[in-house]
């Protein structure tokens, strides 16, 4: 990774949030760990380091938030094996996971530790003697990266606590009350206009991948579309297109493979290498047409449905999945459309090691936010511009008012295809109202929300569940 000190900041981090009790969100802080810390500018360079790591979790963006966000959605399945990993992924495609799955009680407990230590640097910061700059943007970074997973969090839970401090005791964190979504929302909103403000529009070198204005403005304008509030997002999203400095790549395929990483489109990546550093991914061998052939295990399968939402002659397509694969010994082997499916933005073969890959994962780029800026202003010559602007880059002729279907209709198929394996598709859906009614579709009886983990209400009586 090109965030400097990434290696050393799990020791410190770990100490530095341990309590009596398995309590996900709001434990205290040990001060036996951490008298000796957080005392200079390095210090809190490692401390953010630590809540950059936290996005690399199984709970996070290597394993739990692809599951929820792609897979309960209509663009992928658990694959071709219901065993082991296989079965508790059907489950969740299938919204009849328990208040007890592992896989979404991760998403919760990793989350709040990537917030956790979101807290600790915003709390401890202003009493450091360090650079003012260097506080500034450290302070606005941890803004930033509190609100993603706090996004995450409330698209996927609704009701969940909103710990902004660094609490002091057990009994002060068992005492934070769930609060509806859109009150989360409204804190993201305050805080990110804050980050935006303090981050600098680009690093150099040796801390490319950190967050940025862009990366600041473009989550500020998801999360105002979330709250309704399409003026505000509008604005916002100007804002990136006529001052931040980026533009979509001319290829489709060059924003993809270890060579692209932190690319002129890309505004905000979840950094991973490969190696045996501890910060590879998993999810590239998860994906990988190569597990076909040894176990069958392959996952996050492109749907049909998927498969069938890129037009004809859609650049996009192969470079989004593919449906053959070169087997070990060199083979080709090719399937019919409708066959084997696999995703291939993120890597066609298995890591050198086991779930030690170094493909980044996208999470914010320049296109989503065109057809954010395109949704914000709603059906209109300059919202058409925007989204035919992305599909010429697809080799696609433009669309119009005059085109078939309305103007959500073809928004939502444009962010699907765009956007396809983005972890972007379950929050669209619930944004554009749609996501009941396509489950039902499938013959699927459709929760909008994941169920609260039951740890949680185990231990917060006061809790209650979706």
């Amino acid at each position: 990774m090109k965030l400097k000190h990434i290696l050393p900041v799990l020791t410190i981090a770990a100490g530095a949030w341990s309590c009596s009790q398995e309590f996900t969100d709001l434990n205290p802080v040990t001060q036996r760990n951490v008298n000796g810390f957080y005392l200079t500018a390095g210090d809190m360079t490692t401390a953010i380091n630590a809540a950059y790591k936290a996005l690399q979790l199984n709970g996070a963006y290597n394993q739990s938030y692809w599951i929820m966000q792609e897979m309960r959605s209509d663009n992928t399945d658990q694959g071709p094996d219901g065993t082991g990993l296989g079965a508790e992924l059907t489950v969740i495609d299938n919204f009849s996971e328990i208040a007890t799955s592992e896989i979404v009680t991760a998403a919760y407990t990793d989350s709040y530790l990537g917030i956790a230590r979101c807290n600790i640097v915003l709390d401890r910061i202003g009493g450091i003697a360090m650079d003012a700059n260097l506080k500034e943007r450290i302070r606005g970074e941890a803004l930033f990266l509190r609100s993603l997973f706090y996004y995450n969090l409330a698209v996927s839970f609704g009701r969940i606590p909103l710990s902004l401090t660094e609490p002091k005791s057990v009994a002060e964190g068992l005492a934070m009350p769930q609060v509806a979504a859109p009150r989360v929302y409204q804190q993201l909103i305050t805080d990110l206009q804050s980050a935006e403000a303090a981050l600098p529009v680009k690093y150099a070198a040796a801390d490319i991948g950190r967050a940025t204005k862009g990366a600041a403005a473009a989550l500020l304008g998801k999360v105002m579309l979330t709250a309704g509030d399409k003026a505000g997002a509008a604005t916002v999203l100007k804002r990136i297109v006529d001052t931040y400095g980026y533009k979509l790549l001319p290829d489709y395929a060059g924003l993809w493979g270890l060579a692209n990483k932190n690319n002129a489109e890309s505004i905000f990546e979840v950094q991973f290498k490969g190696g045996g550093t501890g910060t590879g991914n998993a999810f590239t061998n998860a994906f990988s047409p190569l597990l076909r052939q040894t176990t069958g295990a392959y996952k996050n399968r492109p749907t049909v449905g998927m498969m069938n939402a890129f037009e004809a002659g859609d650049d996009r397509f192969l470079k989004s999945m593919d449906t053959s694969y070169v087997n070990s010994s060199g083979v080709l082997i090719s399937h019919s459309r409708n066959d084997t499916r696999f995703i291939t933005k993120f890597g066609k073969e298995n890591a050198f090691n086991e779930n030690d890959a170094s493909y980044n994962f996208m999470v914010l780029r320049y296109a989503d936010v065109l057809l954010m800026l395109a949704e914000a202003l709603g059906e209109s010559p300059e919202a058409y511009g925007y989204i035919n602007q992305v599909r010429a880059r697809a080799k696609l002729s433009p669309v119009s008012a005059a085109s078939p279907g309305t103007f959500e209709d073809k928004l939502l198929r444009e962010r699907r295809v765009e956007l396809a394996f983005e972890n972007h598709r379950w929050a669209d859906l619930l944004r554009f109202g749609k996501a009941r009614e396509l489950m039902q579709g499938q013959g699927k009886n459709a929760r909008l929300l994941f169920l609260i983990p039951q740890r949680e209400l185990d231990i917060n009586s006061s809790y209650t569940q979706n």
